[in-house]
Parts: C-alpha cells; structure tokens; sequence
C-alpha cells in the first residue's frame, strides 16, 4: 500500500500501499491459535502503515461480513479490495488495486507440532470458505512436500500435492492443482496469498482491543510492509 501523501510509488502495483492499509508488528511472534474464540473484526477502521520500502501511509479500511468470508475495503489515495478468512485471532486477507479482487485467493494455515498444516481458504467474490489439511512427508520447518485433502465450498473433496519453498523472509507455495501463492509465517501460523503478483496479501492478528496488527507482501517482492487498523 503506499500512501498518497507519502514519498513512496503508489500507482497500481500492490507492492505499495496507498494511502491503504497494511501494518503489522512482526515482534508478537506468538501467533494466536485457532482455539481462542474468533473476535468479529466487522466494522470501520483507520489505518497507518509502512510499505516494504519503509515508505509510510495512512488510510481508512471498511471489514464486511460476507457470508463465512470477509470483504476488506482500503482506501488511501488508492483503493483496494479484498477477501479475508477468519481462524481464530488470525486475519488472512488476499487484495488488489481497484474495487475488482477477482482471481484473488487466499488460504490460511494453523501449523501442528508434528508439522501438518490445517487451512481455511476463500476467492474473492465467493462468499463461502474451503478447508484444507496438509501432512508433511518431507522436508523441516515449514520447508517441504505435502500431501493434502480439502473440502471446497460447495462441499466437494478434493486432493492435491503441496510443496512449501523459502522466498527471501517468506515462502512460495505451489500446489499441484495448478495454483501457488506467497506466505508470510508468524509463530505458528501462515497466511498464503493466491493470485499472481496482482494480488497482494495480508496477515493480520487481532490485538485484545480489537486492534489489527499486520504484516503484508505482494507485487513480486519479497519485502514486508507492516499495518496496524484501530476500529473507528
């Protein structure tokens, strides 16, 4: 996101926020778990963030609930839209320039202690959620191949073959079905945007006072930006 009074590029590139949203504190390390109970993230915020060049921007963000899914609206010179999924007090959002996700995905993944990665995902302008496990059969860390099972949102089952790369300070993710995304990791959780470099993607932590702590990528880089949302 870039900010439309910031020294940064804005334009059309999701590498740079406008004045939109996208900040993170990447120190509270300790991700929260799925098991907490899910706060509603719904509602009006204003938004101050820096772009991966260290740029800083600020916006407004509008959250919509959209069936299991969430509509994430950016406004910071430029505009942005996006679709969010819940797990827990983690936020994984996928978005692009302009008032059109589509083609954006995004999935986000609880990892286990044995290294099994347990998903929630969403498309842009599909208002139900997919669920998807991953079991790791090679590899360390998050770095690996996986065999995965998944449930789409119209209930169908599907299968697939998983394999998780490092990209600068995140990860590639290739699927076999034809799809691959880049994640950022925070503790034990990772978010995973799906798209091509049109799409950016965020991973937000929702603070004890309704605070969005987040840390976001896309257009290509392997940089980080950071953005924190407080509720109007």
């Amino acid at each position: 996101m870039s900010s439309s009074g910031s020294s940064s590029n804005s334009g059309s590139s999701t590498a740079d926020k406008s004045d939109s949203p996208k900040s993170s504190s990447s120190n509270s390390s300790n991700s929260a778990s799925s098991s907490a109970p899910a706060p509603d993230v719904a509602g009006r915020y204003n938004v101050v963030g820096t772009n991966p060049n260290g740029a800083t921007y600020k916006g407004t963000l509008e959250v919509i609930t959209r069936g299991d899914v969430y509509q994430f609206r950016w406004n910071a010179g430029t505009q942005y839209d996006g679709v969010g999924v819940q797990n827990g007090k983690i936020v994984a959002v996928a978005f692009a320039n302009g008032a059109d996700g589509k083609g954006c995905g995004v999935v986000d993944y609880d990892i286990a202690n044995d290294g099994s990665l347990n998903g929630k995902w969403g498309y842009w302008g599909t208002n139900e959620a997919g669920t998807e496990t991953a079991t790791r059969t090679s590899g360390s860390g998050l770095e690996g191949e996986y065999d995965g099972t998944g449930k789409n949102p119209d209930g169908r089952q599907y299968k697939v073959k998983l394999t998780v790369e490092p990209a600068g300070s995140l990860y590639h993710f290739v699927w076999s079905n034809n799809s691959d995304g880049v994640g950022i990791k925070r503790g034990d959780n990772v978010a995973v945007g799906i798209g091509g470099s049109r799409c950016g993607f965020v991973m937000y932590e929702v603070q004890s006072d309704g605070t969005l702590d987040g840390m976001w990528g896309g257009g290509g880089s392997d940089k980080t930006g950071t953005e924190r949302a407080t509720k109007q």
